[in-house]
């Protein structure tokens, strides 16, 4: 983690564009974001620095970092039109690793994730001192799955992107009652 932040600092001192570690996700899975020209030499940068990989990720912006401030006020705007409650459950933030306290608290983190670091290495720790002992992802694959995996092997993660899945979760979970 160290030296890809230390591969983008390098880029930044030379008088380049914003870029910056924006995804902790597993021990030795980094990812950067920010001005194009800017991450290619960081990449460059990275692979000097004896990176086994780097990698363009195919992404339209740049998550998570202070380019996208402008976004997150806006977003931020809209949030504050949008009646919330507090969740029945603790939800862990990605942008610090905690749940919120307060509504108003959420809205912050929501708009906070568009611009700081995602930290899903401390998030997976989190929930698991917390004593959650399995992770269930929702949507289109299984990366954070496969991230948990590598995180802390301890934990079941099991991933939901189809009928199937869910009904093979389902099957598990109830035996596991």
């Amino acid at each position: 983690d160290r030296e890809v932040e230390t591969a983008c600092n390098d880029e930044e001192a030379s008088g380049g564009g914003v870029v910056r570690a924006v995804n902790f996700n597993s021990p030795g899975q980094v990812v950067i974001a920010g001005h194009k020209a800017s991450v290619e030499k960081a990449m460059e940068n990275a692979r000097r620095l004896g990176a086994k990989r780097a990698l363009p990720l195919p992404v339209s912006v740049p998550s998570h970092c202070a380019l996208m401030q402008s976004a997150a006020d806006q977003l931020y705007q809209k949030l504050l039109e949008i009646p919330l409650e507090m969740p029945v459950a603790p939800v862990i933030h990605n942008q610090n690793a905690a749940p919120a306290n307060s509504v108003e608290e959420i809205r912050e983190r929501l708009k906070l994730q568009l611009f700081q670091p995602v930290l899903w290495v401390d998030c997976v720790n989190a929930m698991q001192q917390a004593g959650v002992d399995s992770l269930i992802e929702l949507g289109p694959g299984k990366v954070l799955t496969g991230l948990t995996r590598r995180i802390d092997k301890s934990l079941a993660a099991h991933a939901v992107f189809d009928q199937d899945s869910l009904t093979k979760v389902q099957q598990i979970l109830m035996e596991n009652e």
